[in-house]
């Protein structure tokens, strides 16, 4: 009787655990105004219209006038102006479309390094603007250009100023807020200043809560360095999804306070804003990560408003969902563990039952999590394959964990896993476990080398990573030592992690603790990596 309280006590302690977790991470934040409110329209916000696979990179693109007309009739719902960027890839319908449902349009004009193509926008920038007086509000001329170093300041200036004298409609130009403050030239030339304000992405990134106060400093420091010209801020938001970037967190509740505290700003000083943006634009993960394709107030695929009026804001609005796939998980490992018993009978330590229950209750928190985390931070086929084959091993590793835990079959090197035939008795059950171990070390090792290589646009998998890590762990610590020598993969693994995870846990800061939980899971898995002892065969 006691060989069956012991596993059913510590599955309904898990269990227990679990829906708390996930009940605390679910709870709606409370704002004082809600994101959208159906009595405060939206001044303005940044739309493109490309959906799928559509990209402005790909200068086969042509959006459909059916589908522009779509975004705009919802668009018109909450807003009275929309702000665009270009007009080439079927974005010049934009106008017209937005005549007819009662839209304003700061229509944008896209500058680069290419003259030619630089002509032919501005060419089509002037027409929209003399074909359309009543729609187009003002024309931008140019978006970050200097920030990207494509143009110069007096090459802009002198632009914006033939622009000028063919149209009737004010003339701005929009950049980063320090952009503008390296370039005053422009002062003279534009007719109202148009700075960008994300404060998740300056070079000390701010808090969401602190946002919109950053956003009001700012903009009294451009109105005291450009007296007598409005300020407007023409893309202010934050990201839903993604990493953290210092104590900058993405998350949905942070979006929507973002968003909110800023129009509720915006109404008490009396100033514009344009919200970035309209649309999640899923093309940018190619480019900018996970947080480039996130900052939409709508989906980009469903086309549906993520915070409708008077619908609760939660991190995880499928947290029942998330929570009950945790428990069927952990149920599945304590079964695992008991069957193992059945056909090996013995009298485990209290210790492997132990182990047992923490490697089943962390996946169970985690699995949730990291199946959300992939669903939005995947992109293109490589890697959606990557990050499902590095969940399916993770989702594994506690079963086949506590398989192993309960059947007394350790942990074993990677040259017994994959060494001669005298190595390589194992059974069906320990092969696949072995692959798992060697699929966790080596995507782990991947993702470690990518934040220290090329951190900007990398997420952290902590939560994958972790539901990985620890039955593994407890495995390896359950093992008796063994008196082999210190396989050479392994510690070469080992090393790689411990050093990547150093890097990562000093160039990301002390604040992001997405950075520092995956670290912990590096050093875990360096860890695990450096107790393994080459031994003889094992008859498993």
């Amino acid at each position: 009787m006691n060989s069956v309280r012991t596993p059913l006590a510590l599955l309904l302690i898990s269990l227990a655990t679990i829906a708390s977790v996930w009940r605390w991470l679910a709870i709606p934040i409370d704002l004082t105004s809600a994101p959208i409110d159906p009595n405060a329209r939206l001044q303005c916000v940044s739309y493109a219209p490309f959906r799928g696979n559509q990209t402005s990179l790909a200068p086969a693109t042509k959006v459909s006038r059916e589908q522009i007309a779509e975004d705009l009739a919802e668009l018109a719902k909450i807003t009275d102006c929309i702000r665009t960027y270009a007009n080439d890839l079927g974005l010049d319908q934009i106008p017209e479309l937005a005549a007819k449902v009662g839209l304003k349009v700061m229509q944008g004009i896209w500058l680069d390094r290419n003259r030619q193509k630089n002509m032919t926008a501005i060419s089509t920038g002037i027409r929209l603007a003399r074909e359309y007086p009543k729609t187009i509000t003002a024309l931008v001329v140019g978006n970050e250009v200097l920030l990207r170093g494509e143009m110069t300041a007096s090459e802009l200036a002198a632009t914006i100023r033939s622009i000028k004298a063919q149209v009737a409609v004010p003339l701005t130009y929009a950049d980063a807020w320090d952009s503008w403050l390296r370039n005053r030239e422009l002062y003279n030339a534009v007719d109202f200043v148009t700075i960008h304000v994300l404060p998740f992405w300056d070079d000390v990134p701010v808090r969401a809560k602190f946002a919109a106060a950053h956003a009001d400093a700012i903009r009294r420091k451009l109105m005291a360095a450009f007296p007598g010209k409005e300020i407007l801020i023409g893309e202010i938001g934050w990201p839903s999804e993604g990493r953290m970037r210092e104590s900058a967190l993405p998350s949905r509740t942070n979006q929507a306070r973002v968003i909110s505290d800023i129009l509720a700003l915006a109404r008490r000083e009396n100033f514009r804003v344009s919200l970035f943006e309209a649309y999640d634009e899923s093309w940018k993960q190619q480019i900018e990560g996970t947080v480039g394709g996130y900052w939409g107030l709508f989906d980009s695929k469903q086309r549906a408003l993520k915070y409708p009026p008077g619908v609760p804001i939660s991190n995880f609005p499928l947290w029942k969902l998330q929570m009950a796939s945790g428990m069927v998980l952990t149920i599945l490992v304590f079964g695992a563990a008991w069957l193992a018993l059945q056909r090996k009978p013995w009298q485990p330590r209290l210790a492997s039952w132990l182990a047992v229950g923490i490697s089943a209750t962390a996946a169970g928190i985690l699995f949730g999590l990291a199946a959300q985390k992939m669903f939005y931070e995947s992109y293109g086929a490589g890697n959606w394959l990557l990050r499902g084959a590095f969940l399916l091993a993770a989702t594994a590793s506690p079963v086949l964990g506590a398989n192993a835990l309960l059947s007394g079959r350790p942990l074993l090197t990677f040259s017994e896993l994959l060494g001669s035939k005298d190595y390589r008795t194992l059974s069906a059950l320990g092969t696949v476990h072995g692959a798992v171990w060697i699929a966790i070390t080596l995507i782990g090792t991947e993702t470690a080398l990518g934040l220290v290589f090329d951190p900007r646009d990398k997420d952290f998998p902590f939560a994958a990573l972790s539901m990985a890590v620890v039955p593994f762990a407890a495995l390896a610590l359950s093992d008796r030592p063994r008196n082999g020598g210190r396989p050479l993969a392994e510690s070469i693994f080992a090393g790689v992690l411990l050093v990547a995870a150093i890097y990562t846990g000093l160039n990301e800061g002390p604040a992001n603790w997405q950075s520092l939980w995956t670290c912990t899971a590096y050093v875990l898995l360096a860890a695990t990596l450096w107790r393994a002892r080459a031994e003889r065969a094992c008859p498993c």
